[in-house]
């Protein structure tokens, strides 16, 4: 997992997963559910599509709002977990999912401007 460290991450959200099996991904969504064993849960993009986020250890603390997850998408089209940051509402302003997520389209459209991958040569 260190590799996810080490290498930039893009960032994606639902409809994305399957572009990047194996690679490491940053997510940010809402917290619907998590799992009574505190090692899954379920967040919301800013489509209102689904993922499930795996955990190597159960969480230490409740979860809930909107949260970064750092990991690798699964071949099943869910993340592994290994880092995640609670985003603090303050004062009553929420983050915008929906805004968020227009941003993401407009880091992929425009991959160029946003370079979030290393190539490699032959």
């Amino acid at each position: 997992m260190s590799a996810i460290y080490e290498a930039p991450r893009a960032r994606i959200n639902t409809s994305m997963l399957s572009q990047y099996v194996s690679r490491p991904v940053c997510f940010v969504g809402r917290v619907e559910k998590v799992h009574p064993s505190g090692k899954s849960f379920t967040m919301c993009d800013g489509e209102g599509k689904v993922v499930s986020v795996e955990l190597n250890e159960p969480l230490d603390e409740e979860l809930s709002g909107v949260v970064e997850v750092v990991g690798m998408v699964t071949n099943k089209g869910a993340l592994m977990g290994s880092a995640y940051t609670i985003f603090q509402e303050e004062k009553g302003v929420a983050f915008d999912l929906e805004l968020y997520n227009e941003a993401l389209k407009v880091i992929h459209d425009f991959s160029q401007y946003y370079p979030f991958k290393v190539e490699t040569s032959g």
